[in-house]
This record gives structure tokens, sequence and C-alpha cells, in this order.
């Protein structure tokens, strides 16, 4: 029981993460609250919502936790009066800190789910992926831009990835469930947080 409310509170910050992310990029592009709301919910629950689609998980992880929905609609509608009162620039890279959180709450989590839904390791990986990238895919699509999972040449898909395999190898030498999802996600954010700040790239590949 102890284990499972560590792993509630986790996600939850992880959905808090992305959608921060979500509605700091769009009060960026000026949208109305509805906009703002929107995208910030889609940031947060649109890569768990097609994991659980994929799994054949119901109800969905924002259905059986309908207070996240009530939290999202709160800050949606709060955060950007606050950053308007208090004239809060808004750059591209105050979405970058909440992004990694959840990418790496998000992709430890998923790898997580899959596991003890029966998924096979590569799998579960695949699904940790899902879940950490889909929903900043389409939040870039709807703000107009190119989704930064897709063009950001400084590791961002490839630590979830990565930070998922580390779930699954844990699992295997039979640790706490709350360590394998700590550590992975552990993994993701700090290397994606030392990515941004010391500029680490990906190699680029030149086809013409």
């Amino acid at each position: 029981m102890l284990i499972n409310n560590f792993l509630i509170a986790l996600e939850a910050i992880g959905v808090l993460a992305f959608a921060l992310s979500g509605i700091i990029e769009a009060a960026r592009k000026h949208f109305d609250v509805v906009g703002v709301v929107m995208v910030g919910a889609i940031a947060a629950f649109g890569g768990g919502t097609l994991r659980d689609v994929l799994l054949d998980r119901r109800p969905f992880f924002w259905v059986e936790q309908e207070v996240w929905v009530w939290v999202l609609l709160g800050v949606g509608v709060a955060l950007p009066f606050f950053i308007k009162a208090n004239h809060i620039a808004l750059t591209e890279r105050a979405i970058l800190v909440p992004d990694a959180f959840g990418l790496g709450i998000f992709a430890a989590g998923g790898t997580h789910i899959a596991l003890i839904s029966g998924s096979t390791p590569m799998i579960a990986v695949l699904m940790g992926v899902i879940t950490a990238v889909v929903g900043g895919v389409l939040r870039d699509v709807l703000v107009n831009e190119v989704p930064r999972a897709f063009h950001d040449h400084q590791p961002y898909a490839v630590l979830a990835f990565a930070g998922s395999w580390v779930v699954v190898l844990l699992s295997y030498l039979e640790t706490p469930k709350s360590i394998d999802v700590l550590a992975g996600a552990g993994f993701i954010i700090v290397l994606r947080l030392l990515a941004i700040k010391f500029g680490w790239e990906l190699k680029r590949f030149r086809f013409l």
C-alpha cells in the first residue's frame, strides 16, 4: 500500500510537471484560457492515455485519479494570471525544467505499469518512451512548433529509452518497485538537466 501511494504521488508530480510545460508554452503563444488548459491537459495526459489504450488498461490513469483533472483546471486558469501580474518573462527555456521532470517520471512510471501488466521488457520500454514523449509531441504540435523530441539535438527520447531500461533491469534484481521507478526517473531527469546546462548534443545526420 505504501509503495502504491508513493508511485501515485510520483505520477502526480509528473502530471503537474508536464501540465506546467504545456500551460507555459500556451501562455507564451498568447492562447486564451481555454487553449491554455487544453494544451496543459494534452501535455499531461496524452502519453499516458495512449499507453493505456495500447495496454488495454481501464480506466485511464487520469480517470482513476480524477483529482488531477481538477488540479490541472485550477493551475491552468490561475498560472497565466500569476505570470501576467508578476511580469514573468516566458522564455523557451522556461518549459525545459518541468519538461525534464515530466519526461523522467513518465518514462519510468510508464515502464513500470507496462511490466506489471505483463509486457515483455522491450514492449515495457517502448511504453515508457510513449508515455514520456507523446504528450510533449502533441503539446508542440498544438502550439505550431516542430516537436522538441524530433528536432532537439540534445538527448531527449534517447534518455527516456535508456532510463526505461534502468527500470527493467532493476525489476529483474527484485529491488522495491519504488526504487526501480525512482532510479529510472532520476537517471533521466539528471542527465536531461545536465544536457540542457552544458549543451550536450547528439550527433547530427546530414543526408543532403
